[in-house]
């Protein structure tokens, strides 16, 4: 098996209408048995910056998220040693990623995305991909799809 392979896709927030001075509805992502995961914040059209990106984690679900260090657009540093930046009118059709290794960390991740307050709003669809399985998955299901081919 590949190590590309051994992955698993989770829909975090599906492709949805525009959001106007709103958060997205992103749904809570349980990592256990995976110790690594890519949250990629992928955004469509947009006519004003988002007012706050980061991603938070807690030990039970549903309650008691916290910001991860490290992981809060617009005062994290990133990987090129910059200050990050929140989303901006400007960036239309990009991907932002999250990368977090998930030895000693909380156990479910969830992300606050809020778009700012413009004359129509922001597009964004959020997913994770886990990595560094305790067990490979076999099954289309166990990578979080409906169906996969592989040649």
């Amino acid at each position: 098996m590949k190590p590309c392979q051994a992955t698993k896709v989770v829909n975090l927030t599906p492709p949805a209408a525009i959001i106007d001075d709103a958060s997205a509805t992103v749904a809570e992502l349980d990592t256990k048995g995976w110790n690594y995961a890519q949250l990629y914040f992928i955004l469509g059209a947009t006519d004003i910056a988002m007012t706050a990106l980061a991603v938070t984690e807690s030990d039970a679900t549903g309650s008691g998220h916290a910001n991860v260090t490290g992981l809060v657009w617009g005062t994290s540093t990133d990987i090129d040693g910059s200050t990050s930046v929140l989303p901006s009118a400007t960036d239309d059709n990009t991907v932002f990623r999250a990368d977090v290794n998930m030895v000693g960390r909380k156990r479910f991740l969830d992300v606050t995305a809020t778009c700012g307050n413009g004359s129509a709003g922001t597009y964004i669809t959020i997913i994770a991909i886990l990595s560094e399985p305790d067990i490979a998955p076999i099954t289309s299901a166990g990578c979080g799809c409906n169906q996969v081919c592989r040649v």
